[in-house]
C-alpha cells in the first residue's frame, strides 16, 4: 500500500502530459454534465488506465458516507452492491486512506491491491465483486472526512503498469476538479415540471428490488417513503432526489424522517444495513 503527495504539490512539477493522455481529458471534458458522465469517463480513460470500475464518494468517522457517482465498463455494473457491502460494516474500520499530512485538507494519491486492504474489507468489497487493485485520489478534508475518487481493476485485468500509475498522476488534478464538478451540476439540475420529461429519467434499474426489500423490513412504508428510501440507498443526495421527484428538499426530509421512524433508525447507513438484511 502506498500514499503518495502529487508532484505538483512538492514543488517538482510533473511529466509533460502524453498524447493519450490529454485526448482522453478532452473526452472527459466533453462529457461533463452529461448522464452518462461516469460510465463516459472509464471509457474515455481506458487507453490511458484501464480500469473496470470506479466510485466518488466521502467517508469518515464523524461525516454520513455519501456515494456521489459509480460505474463500470466492460463489465457488468456492481459498484452500488459494493458501496452497500462496504456501509454493512468496513467502512467503520477503513485505513486504506492514510492520515492528513497538515491541519488544512491536502490531497494525496493512494495506490494498493486486494490483499493489502485485508480483513472482511477484502472479502465483502474486493474479493466477493471481483476487485484486484485500487488507485485513488483522496482528498483529506478539514472535518476529518475523506473525499474519494476510485478507480479499480478487478481480477480478469492485468496489473496496473508503472507507466498507466505515472498518467494517472499526471491526469489526477484533473479527475479531481471533473468529479467535484459534475457533483455541483448533478446538484443543481432543474426540477422536472408537470408533463415534461424528467431531467434524469433511466434511473438505474434496481429500484423494483430496492422497494421489495424495503417493504420485507416494514409493509406500512408509503409509495413516497418508498420513493425517497430507494433513492437513498442509490447514493442520491436528498437534494438530487427532490430534483428527481419534483418535490422541495423540505419534503424529501420530511418523507425521509417518516420513513426512518417507520424502519425505527436515524442513519443512512441504518438503511443500507437494513436493506442488505432483507
Amino acid at each position: 500500500m502506498r500514499h503518495w503527495l502529487p508532484a505538483s504539490t512538492l514543488g517538482d512539477g510533473i511529466a509533460p502530459p502524453t498524447h493519450g493522455t490529454v485526448a482522453a481529458l478532452g473526452g472527459m471534458v466533453q462529457r461533463l454534465g452529461d448522464a452518462g458522465f461516469a460510465s463516459g469517463l472509464l471509457q474515455e480513460l481506458a487507453p490511458v488506465l484501464p480500469a473496470a470500475s470506479w466510485s466518488v464518494y466521502r467517508t469518515g468517522r464523524h461525516c454520513q458516507p455519501t456515494l456521489f457517482m459509480s460505474a463500470s465498463h466492460g463489465i457488468p455494473d456492481t459498484t452500488r452492491d459494493c458501496w452497500w457491502a462496504y456501509l454493512s460494516g468496513p467502512y467503520r474500520s477503513d485505513r486504506t486512506w492514510g492520515e492528513s499530512v497538515a491541519a488544512a485538507p491536502s490531497t494525496r494519491l493512494c495506490h494498493l491491491t486486494a490483499s493489502e486492504v485485508g480483513g472482511e474489507h477484502q472479502a465483502r468489497v474486493y474479493e466477493a465483486h471481483g476487485m484486484a487493485e485500487r488507485v485513488s485520489i483522496v482528498e483529506h478534508e478539514n472535518d476529518g472526512a475523506v473525499f474519494a475518487v476510485n478507480f479499480y481493476r478487478h481480477q480478469h485485468q492485468r496489473p496496473f503498469l508503472d507507466r498507466q500509475i505515472s498518467d494517472f498522476e499526471t491526469m489526477a488534478p484533473v479527475l479531481l476538479a471533473l468529479a467535484r464538478k459534475h457533483i455541483a451540476l448533478a446538484q443543481h439540475q432543474p426540477v422536472a415540471l408537470p408533463n415534461t420529461p424528467n431531467p434524469l429519467q433511466g434511473l438505474p434499474q434496481q429500484l423494483p428490488a430496492l422497494r421489495e426489500r424495503l417493504l420485507r423490513a416494514h409493509a406500512g412504508l408509503t409509495e413516497r417513503e418508498l420513493d425517497v428510501c430507494t433513492r437513498l440507498l442509490q447514493g442520491m443526495t436528498q437534494e438530487g432526489i427532490a430534483c428527481d421527484l419534483g418535490l422541495s428538499l423540505p419534503t424529501v426530509k420530511t418523507y425521509r424522517n417518516r420513513a426512518f421512524g417507520r424502519l425505527g433508525i436515524h442513519f443512512r447507513n441504518e438503511l443500507f444495513a437494513l436493506a442488505l438484511g432483507h
